[in-house]
């Protein structure tokens, strides 16, 4: 999880994610295009000695509490912490010693000399499902025990929450390290290094490659003076990111950014509704910025939390069950298909809502109005137009012509003038889209003087044509809103890219086409 601290300092996110701190965002000039790892360009599992040692590098120096800079500039902390657990076998000598040390628990103190070792003997409270470890004396002391119980409180509803109610697989069991067979979390002072807390994979599962068990550090306090939030709601929202990570683990920790830290932030809607934190990242979400791609992870910002919106969408039509369904393909335990994230998402949608394709144009036209369609989303930004057309007697027609990178949107608005009155009056719409091979849809959205809306498609041929003839009487109908969509799941996989399958998207930059009449109809 990803949050911003009072000091306006950018806090190390909890992500459970990884990419190579060569790798830079590229949001700032294409958003959909992908950052490319040019080290280590086959994804098998196989970590290279130089990235190894990069992130061993990284990951020392924010457990650590390094400075402002290497804090933002670097991948989010269960980020590090997951891709160090990858990097071990690279690593050799006093290297991997190091390693080996920063992923110990806090409870092995002088073993855990670089990163999070308590310094004097620890003490545990355990539940049904948990064991919450602690200290009574330094700086990694709870202030009282209370604050101790209401951890566990917390703990014990969110495993409620996601295993319990929504049917998430439970974390993998650790085999009774931590001192029995509950999973275990520890409690240590994170605020001066700008930490919320973070996960960690600690043994892998017999018989499988990516599926591991772990454990957790939460802040010791969540002070508001540290964190600019009562500690409860800090407490509340990170446990409820967090410990999804940890069931993350016992799918496949090895799966692709932004599935993991997208659905690790809508979790956070689930059990901590109340709050909103998550609306901080709103402004760099599919919502406000639709010509980024869905799956893009962005090393140093903020795509991967801002698009909880998708899996918001997603829920609210299909129920939470849709997520889980994506996970039970993408996942790599014993049986799962171990799909990629995209592909998971396509194949979990499959028919609903006239497919994947028609799915997300409709998710990408209600993001331009989504105080209409999200309980919340009047608190919501809305997707921007690129393009506004008016239309009147005097000027009947109008186009737009658009390039669009896969998971991606762009929407153009068209008004009638005053002087179009009359029930006669008609848009006609016609579409150029790509072939059908590269996924697009159209969705359409009008609005009433009234303030109904109503929802429409345009069906596409297999060339990527379409047409469509619209009520356009300027007395009645406010606007017509038309929504492209790239919704192409194709990637030339393993290329070292920050996307889904760390791929290369086959169809970046697909030309739309949009012409628009105003028409009187003759009888």
């Amino acid at each position: 999880m990803r949050r911003t601290l009072a000091a306006a300092l950018v806090a190390l996110s909890t992500g459970l994610a990884v990419l190579p701190a060569t790798a830079t965002s590229a949001a700032t000039t294409d958003p959909g295009a992908p950052v490319v790892d040019t080290v280590t360009p086959v994804d098998d599992g196989t970590v290279t000695a130089a990235t190894a040692r990069r992130t061993l590098a990284q990951a020392s120096d924010v457990l650590a509490g390094g400075g402002a800079e290497a804090v933002t500039d670097a991948p989010d902390t269960t980020l590090l912490m997951r891709d160090l657990f990858e990097a071990v076998p690279a690593l050799g000598g006093t290297e991997r010693e190091r390693a080996e040390a920063l992923l110990a628990r806090p409870t092995n103190g002088s073993r855990d000399p670089y990163g999070d070792g308590y310094t004097v003997g620890s003490r545990k409270k355990c539940s049904s499902h948990f064991c919450l470890h602690y200290v009574t004396s330094t700086a990694d002391a709870p202030p009282s025990k209370a604050w101790v119980g209401r951890n566990l409180k917390v703990l014990d509803k969110v495993w409620r929450t996601e295993v319990g109610k929504m049917g998430f697989r439970p974390p993998v069991k650790d085999g009774n390290h931590g001192g029995n067979g509950k999973f275990d979390v520890y409690l240590k002072e994170l605020g001066a290094k700008r930490l919320y807390g973070y996960c960690a994979p600690e043994y892998r599962k017999k018989g499988t490659k990516w599926v591991a068990s772990g454990y957790c550090v939460l802040d010791n306090d969540f002070a508001q003076a540290q964190y600019g939030a009562p500690p409860a709601k800090s407490l509340k929202v990170t446990a409820a990111h967090e410990f999804f990570h940890a069931v993350q683990f016992a799918y496949d920790y090895h799966e692709d950014p932004w599935l993991l830290e997208s659905t690790a932030t809508w979790m956070e809607e689930r059990v901590a509704d109340d709050i909103n934190d998550n609306r901080q990242y709103l402004s760099a979400s599919q919502v406000a910025d639709p010509s980024s791609s869905l799956d893009v992870f962005q090393p140093s910002g903020f795509a991967q939390y801002g698009n909880w919106t998708f899996w918001e969408y997603l829920s609210r039509r299909f129920g939470n069950g849709i997520v889980k369904s994506v996970w039970n393909k993408a996942g790599a335990f014993k049986g799962a298909p171990n799909m990629y994230s995209a592909k998971a998402l396509k194949k979990a949608v499959g028919g609903k809502g006239g497919g994947f394709a028609s799915v997300f144009a409709a998710y990408a036209a209600s993001n331009t109005v989504p105080a209409r369609y999200y309980p919340e989303g009047s608190a919501w930004p809305k997707s921007p137009m690129s393009k506004k057309i008016r239309l009147t007697k005097g000027d009947r027609k109008g186009s737009a012509s658009v390039r669009i990178n896969h998971l991606a949107s762009r929407s153009i608005t068209v008004k009638p003038g005053s002087d179009l009155r009359g029930k006669k009056w008609r848009l006609r719409v016609v579409v150029n889209a790509p072939n059908r091979s590269s996924s697009p849809a159209v969705h359409v959205l009008v609005r009433n003087k009234k303030g109904a809306w109503s929802r429409k498609t345009i069906a596409l041929s297999a060339k990527g044509h379409g047409k469509k003839v619209l009520s356009f009487n300027g007395a009645k109908v406010a606007g017509v809103t038309i929504t492209l969509a790239n919704a192409s799941t194709r990637y030339r996989c393993s290329r070292g890219t920050n996307l889904s399958c760390r791929g290369k998207a086959v169809d970046q930059k697909k030309s739309f086409k949009v012409k628009v009449k105003a028409v009187k109809r003759k009888r």
